[in-house]
């Protein structure tokens, strides 16, 4: 059965995976979507939720600051055990992940944090925007819905593309993370300063600064 790039974006939205290995899944099992899904499972992303149910109280703080001191960041990420939290493999973990909250300026670790004050006015401001742009009232609802969806990609870590390799998110970064570790990995909380944060100042592009620059790490 073939199957097209839509397919292999369908897959991704559905996992969390990659699209190499979206596009891989697909390829062995013949552009079945279902199938495509049980595989990925067996390579791993049911290992990794699996392991979701333990407990993870070890872990360690992570600290970024770019450069030329404009952007700062903090970041805790837990493991199950002090042994994985000191491996080279989890530090640089945390390290990268702390890279990417400077360049991408999340705002929650995960959909579920975001406020629901908040996303009721996004909610508002996404459906006015549907209708001045003309389109009909029966199909504004469904566009609301792609577009929080979108929303959520942008200030939630776990649903951000990873600024060093966008083919996979952050969340599936850390699963790929889980997997080779072998112990559960969670995001605790992070805390990210820009300097002069809300002070009026001249204006320089300091996110796109950062991505450059870790984009060549």
């Amino acid at each position: 059965m073939a199957f097209t790039a839509k397919d292999v974006v369908d897959l991704r939205e559905k996992t969390g995976v990659g699209m190499l290995d979206c596009k891989k899944a697909l390829q062995e099992c013949d552009g079945n979507m279902e199938k495509a899904i049980d595989y990925l499972r067996e390579k791993g992303i049911a290992a990794a939720a699996k392991r979701a149910a333990r407990i993870a109280a070890e872990g360690a703080v992570f600290s970024y600051i770019h450069m030329n001191g404009t952007i700062g960041v903090l970041l805790e990420v837990n493991c199950e055990t002090d042994f994985v939290a000191k491996s080279p493999a989890f530090q640089e973990l945390g390290h990268n992940i702390a890279i990417h909250i400077a360049a991408a300026n999340p705002k929650y670790v995960t959909t579920a944090e975001v406020d629901t004050s908040v996303l009721e006015k996004e909610k508002e401001i996404l459906k006015a925007q549907a209708l001045n742009e003309g389109k009909p009232a029966a199909v504004v609802d469904k566009m609301v819905e792609g577009r929080i969806k979108k929303f959520y990609k942008e200030v939630c870590l776990l649903e951000q593309e990873y600024v060093k390799d966008p083919s996979k998110t952050v969340s599936q970064l850390i699963n790929d993370a889980i997997n080779k570790i072998g112990e559960k990995i969670s995001i605790r909380r992070f805390v990210r300063f820009q300097m002069g944060e809300g002070l009026e100042k001249r204006k320089d592009d300091f996110v796109e600064e950062v991505k450059k620059q870790a984009s060549g790490l």
